[in-house]
């Protein structure tokens, strides 16, 4: 298997433990203990070091004389986390099980956005390193529609303790295929010669990099949104006659992700950030759609299509950022990028909680105007201003004795 086809296997692996242990965690903490509440509590933990570990992870990617000691140490850290919280949740103390999320959730950058950076030191730039991304991005939608579903298969032949054992032993494939990645030797890069990048230069370059910028804005502010989407699926469906039906049109938006990140993600024709509007734009329109449909399967049907729109953002992302990120800060570029949007999805769910008693359709609409004006920032962030010309240099008189030569003989064009 080639470098690159052990990368994907490894994000993939990575991406499965990552995405089902929203569902495993509260599984286990409604077996254990009865209350749905204390597993969203721990699962907060695990989110919310995402956009403050995201920085510190960047820089010592970076500044690590071992790169591949780090990578695979933070995997399997990570992994390490998911098998206590699998013992110890329900039986610990709760501070404990707080302490194990959060440090676990602390390895979390490194899965998504640390990973996505290795990229470009496995494949030559290029079209084919557009189409790499392509297939990067294709794994977090993989993940996105199949760990819920492994998930929830274990958990219903047995309990949801072997489900999060399940999850532990992907992150643990994860860790055993980055070991046998090639690394970049930091300390044999000429251009890592000078002094080292500190913790802030990935947000320094985020904001001073138009590309960057632009791209980070209007994702982070769409992702508001996608992270309050999956409660309001379910109460859509509960609005449409159909409890528990919430997961279906989930499924669909993922499956959808899926396809498009497989197909119009793979577009490396078409320039990125026209790319990033155009996704973000189709979202928009779909699911402001879904909101007024009448039947589940309608709603479906257009979740489907919001997710097909959705699948090429990711690649579109990925791409801007290898692109535009100075090579000292590109591991913070891209740690920082899927922090911020962690941490966007997170407050989107806390919103929508609150808001919770609001027509499922109100919120829908609301979730698709958050889509449409991320598409209309970035438009507006990353717009070139145009540069002044250049003034035109002064025109001199020549003098009156050039129009004569030294004999004092008129030139043919002289007065």
């Amino acid at each position: 298997m080639s470098g690159f086809g052990r990368y994907l296997a490894a994000a993939l692996a990575a991406r499965l433990a990552s995405e089902g242990m929203g569902m495993a965690v509260v599984l286990l903490a409604l077996e254990r203990t009865g209350s749905a509440a204390y597993g969203a509590f721990v699962l907060t933990a695990w989110l919310a070091p995402h956009v403050l570990a995201a920085p510190l992870a960047g820089a010592a990617a970076a500044r690590v004389r071992r790169p591949r000691l780090f990578y695979v140490g933070t995997l399997a850290g990570f992994t390490a986390a998911i098998a206590a919280l699998a013992v110890l949740l329900g039986r610990a103390p709760v501070p404990l099980v707080l302490a194990v999320a959060a440090l676990g959730g602390s390895c979390g950058p490194m899965v998504t956005g640390g990973l996505s950076s290795l990229v470009t030191g496995l494949v030559p730039a290029g079209a084919g390193r557009d189409r790499a991304y392509g297939w990067d991005a294709s794994t977090y939608n993989a993940a996105s529609v199949t760990a819920p579903a492994a998930v929830s298969l274990a958990a219903a032949l047995g309990s949801a303790a072997p489900a999060m054992a399940l999850l532990a032993a992907s992150g643990a494939l994860a860790a055993g295929l980055a070991a046998t990645l090639p690394y970049e030797d930091p300390g044999a890069d000429p251009s890592k010669g000078g002094p080292r990048a500190g913790v802030g230069a990935g947000l320094a370059a985020l904001w001073r990099v138009r590309e960057l910028r632009a791209v980070t804005s209007a994702t982070t502010l769409a992702f508001v949104g996608v992270g309050a989407l999956t409660t309001t699926s379910v109460l859509l469906a509960d609005g449409l006659g159909s409890p528990g039906a919430g997961g279906a049109l989930m499924t669909a938006f993922a499956v959808g992700a899926l396809a498009g990140s497989l197909t119009l993600g793979r577009m490396t024709s078409v320039e990125p950030g026209l790319l990033v509007r155009w996704a973000l734009a189709g979202t928009g329109a779909a699911l402001a759609a879904a909101s007024f449909t009448s039947s589940v399967a309608a709603a479906a049907a257009l979740f489907a299509v919001a997710g097909v729109c959705d699948g090429p953002l990711l690649t579109a992302t990925l791409r801007i950022r290898s692109e535009h990120a100075p090579d000292e800060v590109r591991t913070q570029v891209f740690t920082l990028g899927a922090g911020l949007k962690l941490t966007a999805a997170s407050a989107g769910a806390a919103l929508v909680g609150v808001a919770a008693d609001a027509p499922a359709w109100t919120l829908l609409t609301g979730i698709a105007g958050l889509q449409l004006a991320a598409a209309l920032l970035h438009a507006l962030t990353a717009a070139r201003r145009p540069r002044p010309s250049p003034a035109p240099p002064p025109v001199t008189e020549p003098p009156e004795a050039s129009a004569t030569t030294p004999a004092g003989r008129r030139t043919p064009g002289g007065p």
